[in-house]
């Protein structure tokens, strides 16, 4: 009778000791890691036209010229001055059509 009682305190005992033995090892926490990933990004070219030249052919400038001749010559200058900021607009956007975002590799 007493390896009956062994037997059977053993059936009963095993899955107890093996189930608090499991239970005792505890779970891994994760590992948690934060980390800063810079991306580029894309940003469209808008060229800088800069502050508006200050136009001597004015309407005020044209109404206070002496003479025709005075008049002519401010109309040339503001024309001359016109067509240098038309032209460095446009050098502007001719570049900035021509740039690409920096290669990421």
């Amino acid at each position: 009778m007493n390896r009956t009682l062994l037997a059977i305190a053993a059936v009963i005992l095993w899955p107890l000791l093996t189930a608090g033995s499991c239970a005792t090892t505890g779970a891994v926490e994760p590992k948690v890691e934060v980390r800063i990933v810079k991306v580029p990004v894309v940003v469209p070219c808008e060229p800088d036209p800069g502050p508006l030249p200050a136009y001597p052919d004015s309407d005020e400038a044209l109404r206070a010229a002496p003479g025709l001749f005075e008049k002519v010559q401010l109309l040339l200058a503001g024309r001359k001055l016109t067509r240098a900021d038309l032209k460095a607009d446009r050098e502007a956007r001719r570049r900035c059509a021509g740039w690409r975002p920096p290669d990421p590799g």
